[in-house]
C-alpha cells in the first residue's frame, strides 16, 4: 500500500489546526468480518431473491457499492416500487446483523484504538459515525468496549441523513460547540464518507484502505489524503 500522500500536491500542514476527528466505524475503525454481507444476503433471500440469479447479483453489487449509505436507504433503492418490501427487508437485515453481532462480535481495525488515543492526545475531539441504526451502533460500541471512547457517536437518525450528505459532520460540529468546520477532519473508507466531508467543508478528508473502496475511487471523490489504515491518520495531524 502507498504511504500517506496529499491530494493534488496540497500541503496538509498549511491548513487550520484540527479540533475534531469524525471517524467512520465499519471498515475504518471497526473490522466486522463480513457480517453486513451475510445479513444482506439473508434479507434478500427472505424476499425470494436466490443466489446465482442476475437480480441477486445486481442487488449485492449495489449494496457493496453503496457501502456507508444508511441501510434503510439501500433497501428503499433496490425495492423502489415496493416500500413495504423495502421496510421488511431492512428489518430482516437489522435483526440478522444484530444476531450475528451478538454471536460473533467485532474487533477494532488494527491500530484503531491507539490512533483514537493519539488523536485525543493531540487535542482533538472524537466522533464515531455509522450508517447503521442507533441500537446496532450501540451494540457495536459495546462489543468493542468503546462506549466511552468518543465524545459523541452519531447515526443517520441523529442527524437527518447519512453519508454522502454532510448532516452527521455538521451535527457533530454543533453538538460539540465548535465554530469552524474547517477544523474538522473526516475519515472513512468509502466514497460516501469522503463526499460527506467535502460537502460539509471539512478542512481535511482522509480515505483509508482497510474498507471497501480503493485509492483511485477515494481520490476521485475528493480525498485530501489516502492512507493505508486509521493507524496512519494521527501523523497527518501531528506532522
Amino acid at each position: 500500500m502507498m504511504p500517506a500522500t496529499a491530494h493534488s500536491g496540497r500541503d496538509l500542514r498549511s491548513r487550520r489546526p484540527l479540533a475534531l476527528a469524525v471517524l467512520d466505524m465499519s471498515g475504518t475503525t471497526v473490522e466486522e468480518g463480513g457480517l453486513q454481507d451475510e445479513a444482506f444476503s439473508t434479507a434478500i433471500l427472505q424476499e425470494g431473491i436466490e443466489p446465482g440469479g442476475s437480480r441477486y447479483d445486481a442487488m449485492v453489487g449495489y449494496f457493496r457499492e453503496a457501502r456507508g449509505t444508511p441501510r434503510h436507504e439501500i433497501f428503499r433503492a433496490i425495492f423502489t416500487e415496493d416500500p413495504v418490501t423495502a421496510r421488511r427487508a431492512n428489518g430482516c437485515f437489522e435483526s440478522t446483523y444484530d444476531t450475528l453481532l451478538a454471536e460473533r462480535g467485532v474487533r477494532p481495525v488494527d491500530g484503531a484504538t491507539e490512533a483514537v488515543a493519539a488523536l485525543r492526545e493531540a487535542g482533538m475531539k472524537i466522533v464515531l459515525t455509522t450508517g447503521f441504526a442507533r441500537h446496532t451502533q450501540n451494540m457495536i460500541l459495546e462489543s468493542l468496549g468503546w462506549m466511552g471512547v468518543s465524545d459523541l457517536s452519531l447515526c443517520p437518525s441523529d442527524a437527518g441523513r447519512g453519508v454522502p450528505y454532510p448532516d452527521m459532520i455538521l451535527t457533530a460540529l454543533l453538538a460539540l460547540d465548535l465554530e469552524d468546520v474547517r477544523t474538522v477532519m473526516a475519515v472513512g473508507d468509502t466514497t460516501g464518507d469522503i463526499r460527506a466531508g467535502q460537502r460539509a467543508g471539512a478542512g481535511l478528508t482522509v480515505g483509508v484502505l482497510t474498507g471497501y473502496h480503493e485509492e483511485e475511487a477515494l481520490r476521485g471523490a475528493g480525498a485530501s489524503a489516502v492512507v493505508p489504515s486509521i493507524r496512519d491518520v494521527p501523523a497527518l495531524v501531528t506532522g
